[in-house]
């Protein structure tokens, strides 16, 4: 499986980026797919998972409201749109498979399946 992200950057609080995910080596539309997103001493925190069909969606409470989440079945690619951003946002941010996807589990890192790509760098200067 490989996974690989891209559309990382430097911004300006309040300033937008969209984030990329392509994946290939499993079926994608029969994977629940998201993001998660480490910073430097901090625990990992999945930010947003999406199911199958693109039916079922979760957020973290940090991030909802301002990120989007989207997947395309037919190019087996993920999106984060991210809006309004804050210097809290900074991180490593990866897309990963996910073992489920509802408002409970969006809460847990055993959510984080077994997959994920190198991650792209956010950082928002304040």
């Amino acid at each position: 499986v490989q996974v690989a992200e891209s559309g990382g950057g430097f911004v300006q609080t309040g300033e937008s980026l969209s984030l990329s995910c392509s994946v290939s080596g499993l079926i994608f539309e029969d994977t629940i797919m998201g993001w998660f997103r480490q910073a430097p001493g901090k625990e990992l925190e999945p930010v947003s998972c999406i199911d199958w069909y693109g039916r079922g969606i979760n957020y973290a409470d940090s991030v909802k409201g301002r990120f989007t989440i989207a997947r395309d079945n037919a190019k087996n690619t993920l999106s984060l749109q991210m809006n309004s951003l804050k210097p809290e946002d900074t991180a490593m941010y990866h897309c990963a498979v996910f073992r489920s996807c509802g408002p409970e589990a969006i809460k847990r890192l055993s959510t984080i399946g077994s997959y994920w790509g190198q991650g792209t760098q956010v950082t928002v200067s304040s």
